[in-house]
Parts: structure tokens; sequence; C-alpha cells
């Protein structure tokens, strides 16, 4: 990425420390009752055991790791050999495949998160083709535009074959957790499924090069992932740090081979009326090597609109957000990658029904009763 331009430079008060505080708590949970290809959500002990770890990981710090997830470790391994080769070209070559505002899926590497520039460069896999979003993020803009997985390198050939694979088996993954997290809000398994049917899902490739200055800059900035869940697989690494609720201190997730790290979105954070909390996070980089990670972004169909689940809200748990369109949240959130923002950008907080507006409503109920 050649000299350091001051574009990556980060506030002085969110500049990384080098030092490093491990992160201790963040739930390992074993998915082997519901890894087969073949098993159905029961009612059996071990569910339920899985049901409330599942819940006390979303309820208290929004992040875990998951191990016997049924998803094949030559897939995984064929994808990460891929995305290796693809980033190991020349420059020239990767953007070749370049993502602009008319095709945005493809290679990039001047990403922006909170207006400074992400020290990274990406490829972006959509998992259902065609994708169907809004034309615009213009609110009485009701067209409507397809994405296509459109462009792909000449090196390696098997890039193709194997994000495609890899989609298949962690989209696989994601309606299972989804599930997983319904049954702990109480609900009915296949809850959420429906949102999903015209899904705007897609996968990232991650490339994080070497850093001269990693006291300075951040891999991916801090942020809270926009969508319902992400699950994550990366190296050995390391460099994911999640923002602790209780003192505000950023810990370090420390991998765990063959697991996927997982985290709640807002779109969770609003259905659930803030009973799980969607959490920030950023990347660190270092000086010595370079790290690759592979998130799966798992978000809704665009016509979607979220709002708290009627089940989960009642007079005394009011609804605490007013309703958005996903489609147009998501293509207004997309504009960030191609250019710095004179604003901050569109965040679920832009939502939140205000605390006295809430205090109102409550009052209203009890005097009521």
């Amino acid at each position: 990425m050649g000299e350091v331009d001051p574009a990556f430079i980060q506030d002085l008060e969110h500049r990384p420390k080098l030092e490093i505080i491990k992160a201790e708590g963040i739930p390992l949970i074993d998915l082997s009752v519901i890894s087969s290809p073949n098993t159905n959500l029961d009612n059996s002990q071990a569910l339920d055991r899985l049901v409330k770890e599942i819940g006390n990981a979303c309820k208290n710090l929004g992040f875990f790791q998951v191990i016997n997830h049924g998803v094949p470790l030559d897939k995984r391994q064929k994808i990460e050999n891929a995305s290796r080769q693809f980033f190991g070209q020349p420059l020239e070559e990767k953007r070749k495949v370049r993502r602009d505002e008319r095709k945005v899926l493809g290679y990039y590497d001047t990403e922006h998160t909170k207006n400074v520039r992400d020290w990274k460069e990406v490829f972006d896999f959509a998992v259902k083709t065609p994708t169907i979003v809004p034309s615009s993020y213009e609110p009485d803009d009701r067209e409507v535009t397809e994405w296509f997985n459109d462009q792909w390198p000449e090196y390696p050939l098997e890039l193709r074959e194997a994000l495609e694979e890899y989609a298949k088996d962690v989209e696989k993954l994601a309606f299972k957790l989804l599930g997983l997290v319904a049954l702990s809000l109480g609900l009915p398994e296949n809850r959420f499924h429906g949102f999903f049917e015209d899904q705007t899902s897609f996968i990232r490739l991650n490339h994080y090069p070497p850093c001269p200055v990693p006291q300075l800059a951040l891999g991916v900035g801090r942020h809270k992932d926009a969508g319902a869940l992400t699950i994550l697989a990366e190296d050995d690494v390391g460099g994911l740090e999640v923002k602790r609720k209780t003192d505000g201190e950023w810990i370090r997730v420390k991998p765990t081979p063959d697991a996927f790290i997982i985290n709640i979105g807002d779109i969770i954070q609003v259905w659930s009326n803030d009973a799980y909390e969607s959490v920030e996070h950023r990347v660190m980089v270092n000086s010595q090597r370079e790290r690759f990670s592979i998130p799966f972004f798992f978000n809704p169909a665009h016509c979607t609109d979220v709002k708290p689940l009627e089940e989960l809200t009642d007079e005394q748990n009011p609804v605490r957000y007013k309703p958005y369109n996903w489609g147009k949240f998501f293509v207004t959130r997309k504009r960030s990658n191609f250019k710095k923002l004179d604003v901050e950008n569109i965040q679920i907080h832009h939502f939140r029904i205000l605390e006295s507006e809430l205090a109102d409503k409550l009052d209203g109920a009890l005097s009521v009763k």
C-alpha cells in the first residue's frame, strides 16, 4: 500500500493501544447437536442447553465462537488458499476486477470506516445472484436494481468455485444459528426465516497487509455490523477486538482453529427490542504479519421493514425503534465504501425512540391500569 497516507491515521482518541487485553469469557459453543445437515431442531435437553448458551452469549457479550458447526474443513481451506493467491497478485491485476458505484462487487482497496481509510483490501461476493436492492438511497425512489457476481479474476481460476461452495455451507449454518437465536428469545425456530427468502447477504475476503504504523491505523475502524448475523472465519494471526460492555476496554479475540466467530448485528438488536445488543468491534494490524479473514454477512431481503417484533414488546417494554427499510439502509451505508462522507453514516440509533417518549408511553400504560 506504499507510504502511509494521512487518510489512514485514526483520530487520537481512537488510535489503538499496542498492549493486548486478551478476551476471557468469549463463549466457545459446541454445535454438534445440530451440525448434521439433516438434523431438525427439537425439544431435547441437549438443544435446550444449547439455546440457553446462545441466549446468554447474545445477551451478555454479543459475540461467541462455534465449533462442530458442520462446515467442511476442506471447503474453508479451499477458499482460504484461493484468497491468499488472489491477494498475492500485483495490484494492477487485482484492480482489473475493481468494484465501483455501478459494479459494487469485486475488488476494492480504499474503503472507509467512520470516514477513516481502512488498512485492508477486499473482494466481495453476493450469496444470492442476482441480489435485488434499491437503485438509490433516495427514500422516494422505488426503483430496484440487480447485483451480479460478474467480476472474476483470471487467477486463481478456482476462486469462483471455492466461493460458491463455501457460501452454500455457511448459509446453512447461518439459518441454523438464526433459528437458535429465535428460540433463545422465546420465538418459533423459523420466526426470522421469511425475511431471508431474497436475502442481500454477501461474503467478503479480507486481506490486511503488514502495517508500518500499527499504533496509528486500523485494519477496520470501530463499527457495528448493520445486518442480522456475521459468521467470521479467520487465520491464526488474530486482530479482532471487541469493545467490552462493562468498561469500554478493547479486548482481543483469540483465534480458535476451525471455529467461526459469530456476532449479532443491528437488525437482531432492533428485532429483539434491545434484548440483544450489537457490539462495537474493530480490527488491529501489525507490522510483521499479514492477516486474512472471511466474514459472511447474513442480511435479509431489501424489502424488509426492520422493527421490533410484536411478540417481544408490550406496555412494560414499549417499542424502542421506529421502522426502517433494510434496502434503503443498506445502500445508504454502501455509499461510504466509495467516498468519504461529511457526516456520520446512517446508524440504527437514528431510528431509536427518545427516552422521554418511552417514559411517556410507560407512564400512560401504568395510568390506565
